[in-house]
């Protein structure tokens, strides 16, 4: 059985209160927090982040037209379609797939939203790319902010049978995200399915030759140029450090 660390989160430094009576020379015991106070602000500090809609301002990270610039919209030829991705497309010019950026918008900052959620409570993000060419792209931006990456090939177990696998008890990540959900043009990452077994929340970029369904967080956009996969790590690395900044303030680090 996996065990997870338990996190004590949003813990207060308070500062007594000394109440003076007009008629004493002397004051008055130091009144302290109770544990009931303290944990009646951690709640309401929980409710503020997680009902605001975008409490980390991950809405404001990019536009359209940088979506446009990055050519996130170029899908694959006509005839590879993969018809669970017909509701995000929105045509297609010279053979060619065109994405729904206006879609691809929305899904990409509910993705966004989660990533700085799941960073602000201290999670395990792990980056996923099987392409040699830009798997120095998701290096890097993976280390730059202190989380992980694995961009050669996946052994299958590692999730499904990780103590077996390490010898050890071990934590599994709490998002996998993948900037491009397939192994080859053909088959589909295996960890894709590994997580979805082992109830693991995921993000996937899914290109028009895609199958969305194992993908908890789909946003739909072209996952094989260098420009658009530099694009999905810059606002990844973003949400992600905002989302480690604000747990920091909180924390008063």
């Amino acid at each position: 059985m996996i065990k997870f660390k338990r996190l004590l989160l949003y813990p207060e430094k308070f500062t007594p209160s000394l109440r003076l009576l007009s008629s004493a020379i002397a004051p008055q015991p130091v009144e302290t927090t109770t544990s009931t106070e303290l944990a009646q602000l951690n709640n309401s500090v929980k409710k503020e982040v997680l009902k605001h809609p975008d409490y980390f301002d991950v809405h404001n990270l990019f536009t359209v037209k940088d979506l446009f610039e990055a050519q996130v919209h170029y899908g694959h030829r006509d005839g590879s379609l993969d018809k669970r991705m017909l509701p995000y497309i929105y045509g297609s010019r010279l053979g060619h797939i065109i994405f729904d950026l206006d879609k691809t918008a929305e899904y990409l900052r509910d993705a966004l939203n989660v990533v700085a959620h799941i960073a602000y409570r201290d999670g395990v993000i792990l980056f996923f790319l099987r392409s040699p060419q830009n798997a120095h792209l998701v290096e890097r931006y993976a280390k730059e902010c202190g989380e992980f990456a694995h961009t050669r090939f996946w052994r299958g177990g590692v999730f499904t049978n990780a103590e077996k696998q390490f010898g050890a008890v071990t934590r599994l990540p709490d998002l996998c995200i993948f900037l491009s959900t397939l192994n080859t043009v053909l088959t589909q990452h295996t960890a894709v399915r590994d997580c979805a077994k082992m109830s693991i929340a995921t993000i996937g970029i899914v290109d028009s030759n895609c199958n969305p369904n194992f993908i908890t967080y789909p946003v739909p956009g072209n996952d094989d140029s260098p420009a658009a996969i530099e694009f999905y790590c810059k606002l990844f690395k973003e949400a992600i450090l905002r989302g480690k900044n604000k747990r920091k303030e909180h924390l008063g680090l």
